[in-house]
């Protein structure tokens, strides 16, 4: 008998064992994908992890459906680091495999619904649902389960499937489809029969008539010589001319290429083309690195000669990227694969750029707004080590790319939250997986912040990580000046336009009459918080979740921020039918609106999270105000991330409090980074930048640190607030969220746990707990705190954790309560 153990993309702690033949046996690798029967009629792509002849001792082993792959398409160190993630943080191996891996490579049986042919259907004998899923088909040849849910708006669907099942109306059929196709560029070029100079006489004076036809063939004519010049390598004679480039430059439409095709004037033909491609000039000159960077270079490389991950602490615009690149240079020369992980998609697309003049074609680039192809394509070069992808940039997925041959890791801005998923699992931080990662591969790390996270920082005054500092920034540039407006103050004074000090117009108006650009930071979008009633002070809440509507003027609606539930801005009060309804504080939609008024001449623009939705969304907001036709910008936290713009001389803080008092041990700790990191973003050419904070607590210690540019201070202060209250570094912490959508059932289970992890683990318990938003989705809320001293094995203490959840499991009535586990909580 042959087997072999698999991983199915299900949230499932196991693995599962089903039998082959022995002649797959003996072609089967670890790391191949299988299609698998699992359940009672689906189909699923595993990942083969192991081969063996071990017979299952519960169950009967199922046969494969089919091998999928012809090679391995996932290292056996891949494997080996999802294991690592999905014991160290506590979730299913499943997960780990469904979240790693391009989702086009996981095929899933789709059931499909199609209606049987040439058979007369009395529709009077159709329930409602029945007919309408009866009337889509009409429309379209088949549908897929999730197709039926939406139109009939509800979960279980089965029953009325069955029931036109029955009724011998509509057929299933489990298919897999492969859904990566290369893509695919059409090109013209000149019929054979017109190559020699007597057949161009010919077929001009065959089109003397018409006109628009000859023109196109004078534009092909043109844009072949043109590509000639260029010194482009002649190898089918003509460069490929593709037909979309065609049409543009005749400014004419693809009938008339038709026309021509049907005269046999063109033939048109296919060329495969990979969807990310780099055609520029590498740049030849050596990047000459100032001398503080240069002393940093040398002070990383021998750190790495004693340490495997380092920490570069350099100030706000010091020119770490400089450093990264020399780095990275080393290691591709000697033949190594780079990883660069960025935080945020923003960033990677201004990146791109500044890597690939220096790398050109060397630099691939891995997240979730490219879509399934071009992440395929990208995974099958790291795979292969092709010369295309000797750089991977990306954001926290491209840590699950197959690498063979990795030498060097970067975590720029190592610091970010959004280096930590929250949901779904695997709930993994990056730059500690990425650790691990470089550890299997003997590669170093190299994690640069401007205000590194205090664990971090811990680490490497502790000695465990090596630290290297710069305190200059690049080129001699002046830390930018930041002045403080006391809100209260300008208030008391009606010293305010809107949410506009006199001090922040004054200093806009500068900025701009010296034709300078101006970014102001708002930590809240849409147009305003919450919208209350005068007469009765009820505020609209969202019907499935436990917070009050955020009002978008723009769209005039009011909407959820977790469950995107929307409704129409309301005429009058909900509660009372008053018409006096007043809007309370402000997100960037409104400070958007508030510039428009102030500074009618002046073009303003807005990055949040509605304006950046499609695929170029950051690429369209960044470069218009690259090239400065944007004056001023408003934006949430996208801002504060490492980006890098000339001109802009002055930053504007609109309310420093709001990030201050959050209930969160990190509130101060991330205050100070975003702080800081926004005002970096003043000043980085010549001229001394100027930051405005304008807050109602101008003597906050935390302020205070920003103003002066105080990282150890805050560091100090808040190491002392950590061991106090024991929280990282001194602690680590695992979060427990359990959600229900009964309230008692889900206290009774919650304080059951409670209970069992007190007694079990010497160490402090917290909870249960009713968080600040107590119900999302309709669902109640309660979290457990569990804080492990440093000094003990916290191996031993998820083990415990993990048998007294199985319990809990066990327990019929808890069944239904999720408990979802977030370890090194963030």
């Amino acid at each position: 008998m042959h087997f072999v153990e698999v991983i199915l993309p299900l949230s499932l702690a196991k693995t599962f064992t089903y039998s082959v033949s022995e002649a797959e046996f003996h072609y089967i690798k670890k790391g191949m994908r299988v299609a698998v029967p699992f359940g009672k009629s689906k189909i699923y792509t595993a990942l083969v992890i192991e081969i063996h002849q071990n017979k299952p001792s519960l169950y009967e082993a199922k046969e494969i459906h089919q091998i999928l792959d012809e090679k391995p398409i996932v290292t056996e160190i891949q494997i080996t680091h999802w294991q690592w993630i999905a014991s160290y943080y506590m979730c299913a191996i499943g997960d780990v495999y469904r979240g790693a891996m391009p989702s086009a490579l996981l095929l899933e049986s789709e059931t499909v619904i199609s209606q049987k042919q040439d058979l007369f259907v009395d529709q009077s004998l159709l329930s409602d649902d029945e007919f309408l899923v009866y009337e889509a088909l009409q429309q379209q040849s088949s549908l897929k389960v999730q197709d039926i849910i939406s139109i009939l708006n509800k979960k279980n669907i089965f029953p009325v499937i069955q029931k036109l099942i029955d009724k011998n109306i509509v057929v299933l059929q489990e298919e897999i489809s492969e859904s990566y196709k290369p893509k695919l560029v059409r090109y013209v070029r000149l019929h054979s029969k017109y190559d020699s100079n007597a057949g161009l006489g010919e077929l001009l004076e065959t089109l003397k008539n018409a006109n628009k036809q000859k023109e196109i063939v004078l534009s092909y004519f043109q844009l072949s010589a043109t590509e000639k010049t260029r010194g482009e390598a002649e190898r089918s004679g003509a460069k490929p001319i593709t037909v979309k480039k065609l049409v543009e430059a005749a400014h004419s439409s693809s009938a008339i290429i038709k026309a021509l095709i049907e005269k046999e004037i063109f033939e048109d033909y296919f060329l495969q083309e990979d969807r990310v491609n780099f055609n520029g000039k590498i740049r030849e000159e050596e990047l000459q690195l100032s001398q503080a960077q240069q002393t940093a270079f040398e002070e990383i490389k021998n750190s790495f000669t004693q340490k495997e991950v380092c920490l570069l602490h350099g100030v706000t615009s010091s020119g770490k990227t400089e450093i990264y690149i020399k780095l990275i240079e080393e290691y591709i020369d000697s033949g190594k694969q780079v990883l660069y992980l960025l935080p945020e998609i923003a960033l990677t697309t201004q990146l791109v750029g500044r890597l690939r003049t220096y790398f050109g074609n060397k630099v691939a680039v891995f997240h979730s707004k490219y879509n399934n192809n071009e992440r395929i394509e990208v995974w099958n070069q790291v795979l292969v080590n092709s010369e295309k992808a000797q750089v991977v940039l990306g954001a926290r997925s491209a840590l699950f790319l197959p690498f063979h041959n990795l030498g060097f890791v970067i975590v720029d801005e190592e610091h970010e939250q959004t280096f930590k998923q929250v949901d779904p699992a695997p709930r993994y931080h990056a730059r500690d997986a990425a650790v691990v990662l470089a550890n299997s591969h003997k590669a170093k790390v190299l994690l640069g912040s401007a205000t590194p996270s205090i664990e971090t920082y811990f680490n490497a005054k502790s000695e465990k990580y090596g630290l290297v500092e710069i305190s200059k920034r690049f080129g001699n540039v002046m830390m930018p000046n930041i002045e403080l407006v006391d809100l209260k103050d300008k208030y008391f004074r009606k010293r305010m336009t809107g949410h506009f000090s006199d001090v922040l117009i004054e200093e806009i108006n500068t900025a701009l009459s010296l034709g300078e650009q101006v970014i102001l930071f708002q930590n809240r979008r849409g147009y305003s918080p919450i919208i209350e009633c005068i007469t009765c002070g009820h505020v609209p809440q969202c019907q499935q979740c436990d917070v009050s509507l955020t009002y978008h003027k723009h769209k005039n609606q009011l909407r959820c921020h977790y469950c995107g539930y929307t409704m129409a801005k309301p005429t009058h009060c909900h509660s009372c039918s008053s018409v006096d309804l007043t809007t309370k504080g402000f997100g960037t939609e409104q400070i958007e609106q508030e510039l428009i008024s102030i500074f009618p001449n002046s073009k303003t623009g807005r990055m949040d999270q509605d304006t950046t939705r499609g695929k170029f969304g950051f690429e369209k907001i960044i470069d218009s105000f690259k090239n400065r036709e944007i004056d001023i910008l408003v934006g949430t936290q996208m801002l504060a991330k490492g980006l890098d713009f000339d001109n802009v001389t002055l930053v504007g803080i609109m309310n420093a409090d709001n990030m201050l008092y959050h209930p969160d041990f990190r509130a101060f700790e991330r205050s100070f980074q975003m702080m800081t990191q926004v005002a970096g973003r003043a000043g980085r050419s010549e001229k001394q930048g100027k930051v405005i904070i304008q807050t109602y607590n101008p003597n906050h210690n935390t302020i205070q640190q920003v103003t002066n540019n105080d990282y150890l201070g805050m560091y100090k202060e808040q190491l002392y607030d950590r061991q106090i209250y024991k929280y990282p570094p001194y602690f680590r912490i695992i979060k427990l969220t359990l959600k229900q959508r009964d309230f008692d059932k889900l206290k009774e289970g919650t304080m059951w746990l409670y209970q069992v992890m007190s007694q079990n683990l010497n160490m402090p318990v917290l909870g249960p707990e009713e968080p600040a938003i107590n119900r999302i989705r309709n669902e109640y809320i309660r979290t457990i705190i569990i804080k492990i001293p440093q000094n003990t094995s916290i191996v031993n203490t998820k083990k415990t954790i993990q048998k007294i959840l199985n319990s809990f499991e066990a327990v019929a009535q808890y069944r239904a309560i999720k408990v979802t586990l977030n370890v090194d909580f963030y």
